[in-house]
């Protein structure tokens, strides 16, 4: 199966996730933290420079997780809403 091109949506939500992620981490190691979330540098460092647009969901979770971060928040800064909306820091609506 052929994987279709990521649109320049897609590249630019890719690049606001790694930018999100590279901040999260801080002054930690990259290295640290690839290994507490049981992935390579490498594959940490592809993501956090944009070079790794669209990660699978379980290393954005274990990325999240390592880095105290909520899914929400990372699904907002992905789809381009946390610039406009409040972060709901996993709360939400009934």
């Amino acid at each position: 199966m052929v994987r279709a091109p990521l649109t320049p949506e897609q590249l630019e939500a890719g690049r606001r996730l790694g930018e999100t992620l590279r901040r999260a981490r801080g002054a930690r190691s990259l290295n640290e933290v690839a290994a507490q979330a049981g992935i390579s540098p490498e594959t940490l460092r592809k993501i956090e420079t944009g070079r790794l647009p669209s990660p699978a969901f379980g290393v954005v979770a274990a990325l999240a997780g390592v880095l105290s971060l909520s899914l929400d928040d990372l699904a907002a800064e992905w789809s381009g809403e946390s610039a406009h909306a409040p972060a709901t820091h996993g709360v939400r609506s009934a």
